[in-house]
């Protein structure tokens, strides 16, 4: 076995190379230069398994699929999330494009969990373009989205444009009624916990 010693100067050494790389600015952090396969498989395993981890313990609401979400959720997709994420029928904006990682085109689905999909559009995830909507939006309407997300991936573009065509409020509205009831809004523990899966693309992002 190495000694103490010996340990502790490998040690040394080791954070004076990273030190050293990270100072000389020798990794390239441009958006139109893709990670190394290895350090883009250790950030992804990085993303997914903080997720997992983090989304455990939350239970969607009853009643996710009832229209009046749904068709609340379809609007707040359409202000918030097509830029990145399209829709159906939708083509890439000049934002998607930039992307890096590339953000997922939620229209063709993606493999979490509608748990996974609330924590994700709530906190956001970093080195990424998605933001934490948690910030400003309350979890009831967190969960119209998610709502929407699970119907998405089935419509076709016409029944899209009439999703969002049909929703009840503008955003503004939505924000402005959600304001009084926010601080009496429940805890992310709605009911009985469902580990039910959206499509299985896989996504890179993870709002």
């Amino acid at each position: 076995m190495p000694s103490t010693a010996f340990v502790l100067i490998m040690l040394a050494l080791l954070a004076g190379l990273a030190g050293i790389f990270v100072y000389a600015g020798l990794y390239n952090i441009g958006a139109d230069a893709p990670h190394s396969r290895v350090v883009y498989t250790i950030l992804q395993e990085l993303r997914e398994r903080s997720i997992d981890i983090r989304s455990r313990g939350i239970h969607p609401p009853t009643h996710l699929n009832s229209p009046k979400r749904i068709a609340a959720g379809a609007g707040l997709y359409a202000e918030m999330c097509t830029g990145c994420h399209l829709g159906r029928g939708v083509e890439r904006s000049e934002m998607s494009q930039g992307l890096y990682p590339q953000a997922p085109e939620l229209a063709r689905g993606d493999d979490l969990t509608l748990a996974q999909q609330f924590w994700v559009i709530k906190h956001g995830v970093k080195l990424t373009a998605m933001r934490a909507c948690g910030k400003t939006h309350s979890d009831e309407l967190i969960w119209d989205m998610v709502a929407f997300l699970q119907q998405l991936p089935k419509m076709s573009p016409e029944q899209y444009k009439a999703a969002v065509a049909s929703a009840p409020e503008d955003h503004e509205e939505m924000m402005e009624q959600m304001k009084g009831g926010a601080a009496h809004a429940p805890p992310e523990k709605a009911a009985p916990h469902t580990h039910t899966h959206t499509h299985t693309h896989t996504h890179t992002h993870t709002n």
